[in-house]
C-alpha cells in the first residue's frame, strides 16, 4: 500500500517538474528566438538582397512590439 501511494506521489511531482521544464524551455526559446535568430535572419536577409521582404516584416514586428509593450 505505501509503495503504491509513493509511486502516485512520485508521479505528482515528478509530472508538475516536467510541466515546470517545459514552460522553462518555452520561455528560454522565445527569447532566443527574438533576441537572437530574428535579428540574424533580418540581417541576412537584407545582405542577401532581400530589402523588399525584410523591411515589410520588420516594420510589422515592430508594430507588434509596440502594440504589444506595456508601457
Amino acid at each position: 500500500m505505501l509503495t503504491l501511494l509513493f509511486v502516485i506521489m512520485m508521479f505528482m511531482v515528478f509530472g508538475k517538474l516536467i510541466m515546470l521544464a517545459i514552460r522553462a524551455t518555452w520561455g528560454i526559446t522565445k527569447v532566443l528566438f527574438t533576441i537572437v535568430f530574428l535579428p540574424l535572419i533580418l540581417i541576412c536577409m537584407v545582405v542577401g538582397g532581400l530589402v523588399s521582404l525584410a523591411l515589410p516584416i520588420l516594420v510589422v514586428v515592430g508594430i507588434v512590439a509596440m502594440i504589444g509593450a506595456k508601457g
